[in-house]
């Protein structure tokens, strides 16, 4: 699975999604995901902006993540994923992954 086509699975799922309460950047790779979450929507985009939360990791443990073959807290304790700001913001890209 390439960097497009999880682009495109969570702009649907985010779309789908109750608004986030803030801006969300995905680090993927050389990638960018941008989650607008601060209005009545998220918006989606590839804008590599500030954000209140960014979460970096390599595509291979993003997809090890949406798989469930790797904890997603284990993957951060270990240096797989990296969180930084709004630890809450973190916590609600789950729905987004699966």
């Amino acid at each position: 699975m390439n960097e497009d086509l999880i682009f495109e699975q969570m702009k649907e799922k985010a779309m789908n999604a109750e608004p986030l309460g803030g801006t969300l950047k995905f680090k993927i790779d050389d990638k960018t995901v941008y989650i607008d979450g601060s209005g009545d929507t998220n918006i989606i985009s590839t804008d590599d902006k500030e954000a209140d939360c960014t979460i970096s990791a390599s595509l291979d443990v993003l997809m090890k993540l949406k798989n469930g073959e790797i904890n997603p807290m284990m993957a951060v304790m270990g240096g797989q994923v990296k969180i930084g700001g709004d630890m809450g913001l973190a916590t609600k890209i789950q729905s987004l992954l699966s």
